[in-house]
């Protein structure tokens, strides 16, 4: 379903499920912005989203101005945060991914695989327990100036990287189910989403295509308490934990990423030069909910 004008919507589901998303309402957020990407909640209740063109992280508390937390983000693009409140960040000019403490002291995570440059580090997400995951597709002028003659899926625990996968296709956004037991990657080539089993050290094992044959060029994706999956691509589409649609609603601009805030009920989705609300029925998970 396409909205037809500004403000606030009545969506209506696309087909009967568990969940009802027939009174989901959508507003717009914040704007003003040329392209936004790698939203994040904070647990001091900010939303942290990249300001792609301005090479910039922004800092939004509802109700107050957007606020500069960092000029010269090196490319940031995903973002997310973990148990700890601490910042990761996927700077794709730096090729690197990095954390920020609430000191704002920044770490380098990850910069180089066997001696070469990453690629451009896109999305990023933490389980609870310390593992890292984030994909390392390239983008753009990316593809001419890469080291690696590969994209990747990459682990990072505890000072040691691993490859988790070496997709055909670019990988693009990544989220973890909410018994992190699952780590999902969306496949911006392949329009596909991947599962990977995770083991209780975070290790990866039995890669198989959940989600096939998505329309538009699929980028963010995130989960819900009850294990559905909200993919942005041309629209942002939620699908079962067994892969079946559910529903879908259609912004202006192809969506490029989202992410669950506030109470959870709130669904941030950053739309190229404009973030949104969706209220949605069911409450989304971040990590540092997880038991």
């Amino acid at each position: 379903m396409r909205a037809l004008y500004p403000g606030v919507f009545l969506l209506a589901a696309l087909c009967a499920s568990a969940q009802d998303f027939s009174g989901t309402v959508v507003e717009k957020f914040a704007g003003g912005f040329a392209y936004i990407d790698g939203p994040a909640w904070t647990r001091d209740g900010e939303l942290i989203v990249s300001d792609v063109p301005a090479n910039r992280l922004i800092k939004i508390k509802p109700g107050s101005k957007p606020e500069v937390l960092r000029e010269n983000s090196g490319g940031a693009m995903g973002n997310a945060i973990d148990a700890q409140g601490r910042l990761y960040t996927c700077e794709s000019h730096s090729h690197r991914v990095v954390r920020t403490n609430k000191k704002g002291e920044l770490e380098v995570l990850a910069a180089a695989w066997e001696g070469k440059h990453l690629n451009g580090p896109n999305d990023v997400a933490v389980r609870k327990d310390g593992n890292v995951y984030f994909t390392d597709p390239a983008f753009g002028s990316q593809q001419d100036t890469r080291e690696l003659d590969f994209y990747g899926v990459y682990r990072w625990e505890d000072g040691a990287l691993s490859i988790v996968a070496r997709p055909a296709g670019r990988p693009n956004g990544i989220a973890l189910a909410p018994d992190g037991k699952k780590l999902y990657v969306t496949n911006s080539d392949e329009r596909n989403v991947r599962v990977y089993d995770l083991n209780r050290k975070g290790e990866a094992s039995n890669e198989r295509v959940l989600i096939s044959g998505i329309e538009g060029v699929p980028n963010g994706i995130r989960t819900d308490e009850q294990g559905n999956l909200y993919v942005a691509a041309s629209a942002v589409v939620v699908y079962s934990p067994e892969g079946q649609k559910l529903w879908d609603y259609t912004f202006s601009d192809a969506p490029s990423n989202l992410a669950f805030g506030e109470d959870m009920l709130s669904l941030f989705v950053t739309d190229h030069g404009a973030i949104y609300r969706l209220r949605m029925p069911v409450k989304g998970w971040v990590n540092y909910q997880q038991p």
